[in-house]
């Protein structure tokens, strides 16, 4: 096990002034990277990703970096200079100012490692200096401190969420880091917030592991201390299954997927813990399936994902959000989205129905930038978001649109 004073330690290189700059890999070290994790870019739901960092201690078992073959790579480095780092995202053939909502550091490493945070906060102030206005979501589980609330909240243009990642594991075999110390941040974030907003990020909540009624009952006190609450189940993909077996872990689910795994059971059983019937217009509080529509809710904004759609998930949000996304949400011109998924490559029919544009023959990036260029959901027609399942993996769903549980 490693302990968390082990990890401050290997984490505490000394930078500039107290810390030196993070070292930037030679062409021949990036070369020898996984190519999807030596491209400091990537298009992903919440956002268009720039991950100019690589490398984490923090350990946890069921972390996406098993998918880029970094799982070892414990000591951040960087693959370009924060000048270089913001050029290539705001150069990105994807990037629209204002419009595109971005993520900062959410698949390498965690963005408040002592010796990664300066560059965070260095990219922060070139993109909020060109006055952009664009959503930024940064996701940590590591320690936030009043300081660091006091580079945030100056930045005046950026929309910037902080998502704190708090799973209540207990088992250090998979979670190495403590959540304690998540909830001390969540904590400490919320209450020197002032322009930027932060989100309890509860996740990955896996069935017999940290869905217990006192994780339940822990989680929903965690969520007084946010501007918004995100639930959300486990990729399991088949690199982490295969490091769970490596290391005689307990296995989640019998099969792996694509998506999320979130048994139905367990989203009920969530929702029965939070719901409060004496609570007016809102009886989930603020509560979200979906990250984008905490994150709107949490700056009193319309979904960007355009998740107004698929009206299932709107059941348990605050009826003033729901109002405030359905006066927003447009239905888009059947024409003009032909002619914009026809440049990106779509192929057969362009569909726009009432709750998604439905395409084919286009991969995730140029899906996303459909779907924020219109706030409308865009799917592919091969891969179906099933009624209620809410785009999760079919695991857990019984009924004709997925098998039973595993």
């Amino acid at each position: 096990m490693t302990t968390a004073l082990a990890l401050e330690d290997r984490m505490s290189t000394p930078l500039t002034g107290s810390r030196r700059p993070l070292p930037i890999l030679s062409r021949q070290q990036t070369t020898e990277l996984k190519p999807s994790l030596a491209d400091p870019v990537e298009y992903r739901k919440s956002g268009l990703s720039l991950n100019w960092i690589v490398g984490c201690p923090l350990e946890c078992g069921y972390c996406v970096r098993h998918l880029f073959d970094n799982f070892g790579m414990k000591t951040p480095r960087r693959l370009m200079s924060d000048e270089d780092a913001v050029l290539a995202l705001t150069g990105h053939r994807y990037f629209r100012p204002h419009t595109t909502p971005i993520q900062l550091l959410n698949r390498a490493t965690d963005p408040m490692l002592p010796v990664v945070k300066p560059h965070l906060f260095a990219v922060l102030r070139a993109l909020d200096g060109q006055g952009l206005t664009n959503h930024v979501l940064i996701i940590t589980r590591w320690r936030v401190t009043p300081e660091d609330c006091e580079v945030l909240n100056p930045l005046s243009s950026l929309r910037v969420t902080v998502l704190v990642t708090h799973s209540g594991i207990d088992n250090p075999a998979i979670e190495p880091v403590d959540s304690t110390i998540a909830a001390a941040s969540l904590r400490t974030l919320y209450e020197h917030a002032e322009r930027y907003r932060t989100v309890l990020y509860w996740r990955p909540i896996v069935p017999g592991l940290n869905d217990s009624d006192t994780h339940l009952r822990r989680a929903r006190q965690l969520s007084a201390h946010a501007h918004a609450t995100v639930f959300t189940g486990l990729f399991y993909r088949q690199e982490i299954a295969d490091y769970y077996q490596a290391h005689g872990l307990p296995e989640p689910y019998g099969d792996t997927a694509r998506r999320k795994i979130l048994p139905e059971q367990s989203e009920q059983r969530i929702l029965d813990h939070f719901h409060d019937t004496p609570q007016q217009g809102a009886p989930w509080g603020a509560l979200f399936r979906k990250t984008s529509c905490a994150v709107a809710y949490a700056h009193g904004e319309a979904d960007y994902n355009g998740h107004f759609g698929i009206r299932e998930l709107c059941d348990i949000c605050p009826e003033e959000q729901v109002e405030r996304c359905g006066q927003a949400w447009v239905r888009p011109d059947p024409a003009e989205v032909t002619r914009q998924a026809r440049a990106l490559g779509a192929v057969g029919e362009v569909e726009v129905t009432d709750r998604a544009i439905i395409v084919e023959g286009l991969d995730e990036p140029p899906r996303y930038f459909l779907q924020h260029g219109y706030g409308y959901q865009c799917h592919d027609r091969s891969k179906p978001h099933h009624h209620r399942q809410h785009g999760r993996a079919p695991i857990g769903w019984p009924g004709p649109n997925g098998p039973s549980a595993a």
